[in-house]
């Protein structure tokens, strides 16, 4: 799965579950500061990626994610182990 279909699946899945204005929706976007995503909206973000990529997360991968470029290179990652 390339960068942008993972871009656009994440992009989604925050508007249609947790109302972020699509304009928002940016690379660099901050995932509390400017999405305003709380932690549990995060461990809700986590499992989809596992469902994304078929690949369990880890509490210690997801702790350094803060934008969604980061929400982007775990999923690539994970989907390349998968």
């Amino acid at each position: 799965m390339d960068q942008q279909s993972m871009f656009a699946q994440i992009a989604d899945y925050l508007v249609t579950s947790f109302d972020v204005p699509r304009d928002l929706i940016t690379p660099d976007a901050d995932l509390v500061d400017q999405l305003n995503l709380d932690s549990i909206d995060a461990i809700d973000l986590m499992v989809r990626i596992q469902e994304i990529t078929g690949r369990k997360v880890s509490p210690d991968e997801f702790k350094s994610v803060r934008t969604i470029n980061d929400v982007l290179t775990l999923a690539q990652r994970m989907h390349a182990q998968g």
